[in-house]
């Protein structure tokens, strides 16, 4: 596959399956699905499966050279929020914290996971953990066909970053992915993040516009924060949640990526996770 100018390959990797994007800088070109394959992860062997599947699916095209960027399903992921100790002044104090707490949420040593994330000594931070295992496994294959990683990022964390100067203040951040709404509570003046809440949505007309105010209000007093003034939500957005407030009390939803979703025809949960984070 001869590369132009401007084009990269993005890659989604979810427990159930991989999936291959072509992407050009140039918008009228866009995106362009390239292969996907689906594959079933053992209890005992859980990235052999995926490692098959990757080789199946890099083994199709001619990639040697191309950059490439991972995006990671939530799943296969940790993210955590990390109170930095009191009188930290070294890297190693806040590595030993996120480590701690790590370990006192998910009841397993960090020794496991690659721990990265914005250290500060000085407020609250969030940390992303991924497998060790997972990564030689990208690495290696990267190394087989020749590839160049330019990146490897948890989905919620490629739309955050993707969408954040788009958030307007008093407004939470979501993503609706594969049955999955993930909150990011953002403060009130939206430049930190708060919590992350990963929920299922319920089926049909449940998930329509009042499950979704009732649940932010519900989310926003377990967490000590004034309920959010407007939902900024990507993904599989569904049907009801943008049209007009027409209820006392609901809180009104935005659609970041509206143009997104409407260009070109639909995609595969896998597809749309190799894409989440793309500007095109």
């Amino acid at each position: 596959m001869r590369r132009a100018w401007g084009q990269s390959l993005r890659i989604g990797v979810a427990a159930k399956g991989v999936s291959l994007l072509l992407e050009s800088r140039w918008r009228k070109a866009g995106v362009t699905m390239l292969a996907e394959h689906v594959c079933s992860a053992s209890a005992e062997h859980p990235y052999d499966a995926l490692a098959q599947a990757l080789r199946a699916l890099l083994g199709e095209q001619q990639v040697a050279g191309w950059p490439v960027r991972f995006v990671l399903a939530d799943e296969l992921v940790r993210l955590w929020r990390v109170e930095p100790p009191a009188g930290a002044a070294r890297l190693a104090d806040l590595q030993a914290s996120a480590g701690l707490r790590f370990q006192s949420l998910y009841g397993e040593t960090p020794a496991s996971w690659q721990i990265s994330a914005d250290w500060d000594a000085t407020a609250p931070f969030f940390a992303a953990a991924i497998p060790r295992d997972l990564l030689k496994v990208l690495q290696l294959l990267a190394e087989e066909t020749g590839l160049h990683i330019v990146g490897i990022e948890p989905q919620l964390v490629a739309a955050l970053n993707r969408w954040r100067r788009a958030l307007q203040p008093g407004a939470w951040f979501a993503q609706v992915h594969d049955g999955l709404l993930t909150l990011a509570a953002l403060e009130p003046d939206a430049a930190s993040l708060r919590a992350i809440r990963v929920l299922p949505l319920p089926s049909g007309p449940d998930a329509g516009q009042q499950w979704l105010s009732q649940t932010l209000q519900r989310e926003a007093l377990l967490l000590d924060l004034p309920a959010p003034q407007l939902l900024q939500v990507c993904g599989s957005v569904p049907a009801g949640w943008h049209k007009p407030v027409n209820q006392s009390g609901q809180i009104p939803c935005a659609v970041l990526d509206h143009a997104q979703q409407a260009s070109g025809p639909a995609m595969t949960a896998l597809a749309q996770l190799a894409r989440s984070g793309s500007a095109l």
